[in-house]
């Protein structure tokens, strides 16, 4: 009996995997919103072909893939045995990185145009967006064997600069979650302090306040000793001391009385916030110039001014790459659990709040416990920016795993000048949009920014 029942749970999930319907009366699926597990199961998708890049970016994978005769071709080019070896270097390091990047972003490209138009879960699409997850998985695994097919040619060095373009749109959506985070944090606290007519909420918003700041100075100082020299590194300097003034900038202008007037929930948390987050912009544009003087991060180069091949595997996982990592994920678990509390960060992130309707519905169904369809009157999110959201999402993730370096003629990666300059444009553009979101009451003053 109890062999039985579990052959009939695992069918219920399996047609929560298979079925074209949302899985409304699957037992398998919790009591969550249609349109949310959709989002976390497509996220699911992208972080699984980020755990594939950094297993292929991991120390000793090559050498154990060489144990195998049957797998690869040895360092000789020469075949181990007369059929099946391939070139393992295909398979590792920054072009495995490029080609299971390349797949999960086609991936959603191809969904992002399939979804064009999508308003409401009775469009027939919808049915594709909220269920076939196996089929879908099986798209995404033919796309991935058919990227390490592309021969490496001129692909590395386009695709690098597909990814520069992708990684700046991304870091500026970034920015904006941030933003809006800060918002809700510092209207929620207030509101909490205001009901609780306590000073406790009020001391935390001042602790977090005066930590991220206090962090942030510590991160100029600490750039100042690694990544600048007496004599040298003017261009970090530069760096440095631009980002530095702005934020203090944007800090002023955030208190301001007559910004305080227009914007109300408007203060020094949000602007901590930004901050912090620009200077890891810039913490993580320096470790990319391409001077060893300027920065430790480099690998020891040698007499022929080539990097030494023992340090080559380990060039990858310092520590701007780790913590940009865990942003990104953070950031794309955002983007897939929750909409904004605010109408214009919904208007451009392309998503909706709840209506009252809905959350009643909501409320039935967690105590029927099943999921349902909260998306027939019209969807909560557009299905297509979503998709290009995970797009820029892959060509960040591939730019982050391999630190922004850029192929070179020998295979090897190398720093440049253009991964600097794209940092730190980005941050420059995201202090522009937050300064925008401060001032933009005052200049407009007949539209609605509540």
């Amino acid at each position: 009996m109890g062999a039985c029942l579990g052959a009939c749970s695992l069918l219920s999930c399996a047609s929560c995997l298979c079925g074209s319907a949302p899985c409304i009366l699957c037992g398998c699926c919790p009591s969550t919103r249609n349109s949310t597990v959709s989002r976390l199961l497509f996220t699911s998708f992208l972080f699984l072909g980020v755990l594939v890049s950094i297993i292929m970016l991991s120390p000793g994978v090559e050498s154990q893939l060489y144990k195998l005769p049957w797998v690869c071709e040895d360092r000789t080019q020469q075949p181990l045995v007369l059929q099946g070896p391939v070139d393992c270097g295909s398979l590792l390091g920054f072009r495995a990185v490029y080609r299971m990047c390349f797949a999960t972003a086609a991936f959603f490209f191809f969904f992002m145009l399939l979804m064009i138009c999508v308003r409401s879960s009775r469009d027939p699409r919808a049915a594709i967006q909220n269920g076939f997850w196996f089929f879908k998985f099986l798209i995404l695994m033919g796309i991935t064997v058919g990227a390490f097919y592309i021969p490496d040619g001129s692909f590395p060095k386009i695709w690098f600069y597909f990814g520069v373009v992708g990684s700046f749109l991304f870091i500026l959506i970034q920015l904006i979650l941030f933003i809006d985070f800060a918002h809700s944090w510092n209207q929620r606290w207030l509101c909490k302090a205001e009901e609780c007519d306590s000073p406790a909420w009020y001391a935390g918003l001042f602790f977090f306040t005066f930590l991220f700041y206090l962090l942030s100075i510590a991160a100029v100082a600490l750039m100042f000793v690694y990544y600048t020299e007496s004599g040298a590194c003017h261009e970090g300097k530069v760096f440095i001391s631009l980002n530095l003034t702005f934020c203090v900038c944007v800090s002023i202008v955030a208190v301001l009385p007559k910004v305080q007037d227009a914007q109300p929930n408007s203060g020094l948390l949000q602007a901590s916030v930004i901050t912090l987050y620009t200077m890891f912009v810039t913490w993580s544009a320096l470790s990319n110039v391409p001077d060893q003087k300027c920065n430790p991060h480099l690998p020891i180069r040698n007499g022929t001014g080539q990097m030494n091949l023992e340090d080559y595997s380990t060039v990858w996982w310092d520590a701007p790459s780790i913590v940009g990592l865990v942003i990104f994920i953070l950031c794309t678990f955002f983007i897939s659990l929750r909409s904004s509390d605010h109408r214009q960060v919904n208007s451009l992130m392309q998503t909706e709040e709840c209506p009252v309707e809905t959350i009643q519905q909501q409320q039935v169904t967690i105590s029927e416990g099943r999921a349902y369809d909260n998306e027939q009157d019209s969807v909560t999110y557009s299905y297509s920016f979503f998709h290009f959201c995970l797009v820029l999402a892959s060509l960040h993730v591939m730019m982050t795993l391999t630190n922004w370096y850029s192929p070179g003629e020998t295979r090897k990666m190398i720093s440049t000048w253009t991964s600097v300059w794209v940092k730190i444009c980005a941050s420059w553009a995201g202090l522009f949009l937050y300064l925008w979101t401060l001032v933009a009451p005052l200049l407009l003053p007949n539209r609605d920014f509540s």
